[in-house]
């Protein structure tokens, strides 16, 4: 959005010494690959980056009906009304404090003759994200418009494994909306009906990530998935923890976080696991609904983790925490200030992995 030029930082050519003819049919393909996931990160940025003014929940669905149409992915987005059919108190809640409307994102790649479905990929994509009645301070506000950084990686990681053509069946599933403060928002103290069937108590209008990611999970189980990795800027707690050095894992499986952790050191990708102790799940206990939506001022990354657990039905389930590694406050090598990527490269390489040994 610069009015005059700024040209610094493109590449316009590189090149690649080879120590032997035979090695350049492996580098062609090499490079192949590492352009489409240079370009899916790439494009991930993209979107974190544009003013929330310009990427909100109808401009994210726009986005990916293009991409499903230029990859050849399905895409299915459903609207506010059809929210209200399917019960998503979760995201219908998060969204009614706000003039854009949410909608929720469904990509589906299929790389073999089956019914199954292998796995699905969950992003949260808060497209921005004020906190609601549970105000934010004012001072780094304006950086929430990178709280949809999940539901971008899961997108443009779709598109990237259409083009590799993995033989893997998989489900995108990305509920957008904003979270903003009006007299039609939710409150503290409310109670949510999520897809479930689960009741959820409002302890904090800024704990909404969680919220979205639930009927998201529900609907991913109700499709069939048999394994779910959802993608999320979900708590601040996490972030204070590694800062933009790593995101934090989460599992119920071992075996299946095992997977992913593979993928992601495959990618240069760094995740460190993190406990989901039987002895906090007290902490989201709540007197009036089956849970409530925070755990308190300690374990906050633990606590949301296991609040999404409750809405996975036993598959195995890897939970990201990207809220340190989504957006970086300066350059960092070949990571530029803003919009990283984050965990784009993680699941193209997981989705091919897994597609080798189905």
């Amino acid at each position: 959005y610069f009015t005059s030029g700024n040209e610094n930082g493109i590449i316009d050519e590189i090149k690649l010494v080879l120590g032997d003819k035979a090695d350049l049919a492996s580098a062609s393909q090499g490079l192949i690959k590492g352009q489409i996931v240079a370009e899916a990160v790439c494009s991930a940025r993209d979107l974190v980056n544009e003013p929330s003014s310009n990427m909100t929940p109808t401009d994210l669905a726009d986005f990916a009906r293009r991409l499903a149409e230029s990859s050849g992915l399905d895409c299915e987005i459903f609207n506010e009304s059809q929210l209200l059919e399917k019960g998503m108190g979760g995201i219908l809640g998060v969204g009614q404090g706000s003039c854009q409307a949410p909608k929720f994102i469904i990509l589906k790649y299929t790389g073999r003759d089956s019914d199954e479905l292998d796995m699905a990929y969950v992003g949260k994509a808060i497209t921005f994200d004020s906190g609601g009645i549970s105000l934010k301070p004012w001072d780094k506000m304006w950086e929430m418009k990178s709280d949809m950084s999940g539901g971008a990686a899961v997108i443009t990681a779709m598109g990237a494994i259409a083009k590799l053509r993995p033989a893997i069946n998989i489900l995108g599933i990305v509920p957008a909306t904003e979270n903003m403060p009006s007299g039609c928002a939710i409150k503290p103290g409310d109670i949510l009906r999520m897809a479930s069937g689960k009741t959820v108590e409002i302890h904090s209008t800024d704990a909404e990530g969680r919220l979205i990611l639930a009927d998201a999970l529900d609907y991913a189980c109700k499709q069939g998935a048999k394994q779910m990795v959802d993608v999320a800027t979900l708590t601040g707690a996490c972030s204070r923890i590694f800062g933009s050095a790593c995101s934090g894992g989460f599992t119920n499986n071992d075996e299946f976080y095992s997977k992913v952790v593979a993928a992601a050191k495959q990618s240069g990708e760094c995740i460190w696991q993190l406990p989901t102790f039987e002895e906090y799940k007290e902490m989201i206990k709540s007197d009036v609904a089956d849970i409530k939506n925070v755990g308190g001022p300690v374990a906050g990354a633990s606590t949301a983790a296991l609040f999404l657990e409750e809405f996975v039905e036993n598959r195995p389930w890897v939970h990201l925490d990207i809220a340190g590694t989504a957006y970086l406050d300066k350059d960092n090598g070949y990571q530029v200030k803003g919009g990283s990527g984050a965990s784009v490269p993680t699941l193209i390489s997981l989705a091919l992995n897994i597609a080798k040994i189905l």
